[in-house]
């Protein structure tokens, strides 16, 4: 089985957004004749995460290289993002933007959101990050093979920790067992998943010997890794990472799997083609601007750009490939 990588609320809240005066202009050219006059990047979580970050460097680097006129960030937080999403499936203003990514596919499947990704407009992937698997440095498992070994043996008895349940780290532990050939009606009884709110916590679990692996961003584990506190067993993406050069790939450890945690931005349903056309243009020079490749090293996000057709069967794919793993771990009838 191939996996492809890939990060309830009520419908009828009314949110209260700053947009003021956005009209699309007709010139679609980017540098100093912006096409899009007032854009609107909706973050839907708070201040200070990956999105919100997302949102405001998107913000400060499209201003930058006058590829919009003005650019303001809105923060509706709440339900893994399907808050700020139910707003933006119905919104009418087409200079808006809402941040998004794998975290938002997983809450809408496990909220049961009533509104859904496919009633947006994708415009692109932007950043993403691959996950590590590690174990304490006392453990006895040296490599992927023994940790899924164990799994297959004892099942529950080995606990894995990572962030909230139903999010990137809980998709990726499905993935693995789905791709070390465990039956799927088996996952859910075998894997012993313990979430977290945040990358500290379960650092200190791990660290604590309280369980027996974790999964997180390579940025939260790399630095116990290279100091030699936990031992890193395999990443998930298609390449290895700079950060630990030595800890092989899912794939070339001989599990069909490639997972990143990627953000991207999607737009309204209801705007036309040549307001999609717009955004994907002015959101294709940001990630081409000398500002964006300056933001994507200081913030040590890797680059995901994906745009057009190719980013919409992405993101079908990516869609329909974690509604799957998040059945098979039993999070999703």
């Amino acid at each position: 089985m191939r996996i492809i990588r890939s990060g309830a609320a009520p419908v009828g809240i009314v949110l209260a957004l700053a947009l003021t005066g956005c009209s699309m202009l007709e010139s679609s050219g980017g540098g100093g004749d912006a096409a899009i006059d007032e854009l609107s990047i909706v973050v839907p979580a708070g201040p200070g995460g990956g999105w919100d970050q997302t949102g405001r460097a998107m913000q400060a680097d499209m201003q930058e290289e006058g590829l919009v006129g003005s650019a303001t960030v809105t923060n509706v937080d709440g339900a893994g993002g399907t808050v700020g999403l139910a707003n933006i499936a119905t919104e009418t203003d087409p200079n808006t933007l809402l941040v998004m990514g794998l975290v938002m596919v997983g809450a809408v499947e496990t909220n049961e959101a009533q509104a859904r990704i496919e009633q947006t407009t994708p415009i692109a992937r932007l950043t993403e990050e691959q996950e590590v698997i590690v174990v304490p440095k006392e453990s006895d498992y040296q490599t992927i093979d023994d940790l899924v070994g164990a799994i297959t043996e004892n099942g529950k008895e080995v606990a894995i920790t990572g962030g909230s349940a139903g999010g990137t780290d809980h998709i990726l532990a499905g993935m693995l067992l789905q791709a070390s050939g465990m039956p799927s009606e088996n996952i859910a009884s075998s894997l012993n998943y313990i979430a977290y709110s945040g990358g500290g916590e379960s650092l200190a679990a791990l660290l604590g010997n309280n369980v027996d692996a974790g999964i997180s961003g390579v940025s939260e584990y790399a630095e116990q890794v290279q100091a030699g506190e936990l031992r890193a067993l395999a990443v998930s993406g298609a390449e290895r990472v700079d950060a630990l050069p030595d800890t092989p790939t899912l794939t070339e450890a001989g599990y069909d799997v490639v997972l990143t945690n990627w953000r991207g931005v999607v737009a309204p349903g209801s705007i036309d083609d040549a307001e999609k056309e717009a955004l994907t243009s002015a959101v294709t020079e940001l990630a081409e601007s000398d500002a964006w490749q300056a933001t994507l090293e200081e913030k040590a996000w890797d680059d995901a750009f994906l745009a057009g057709d190719e980013f919409d069967t992405y993101l079908d794919g990516n869609i329909a490939e974690i509604k799957t793993v998040l059945k098979d771990i039993g999070l999703v009838r």
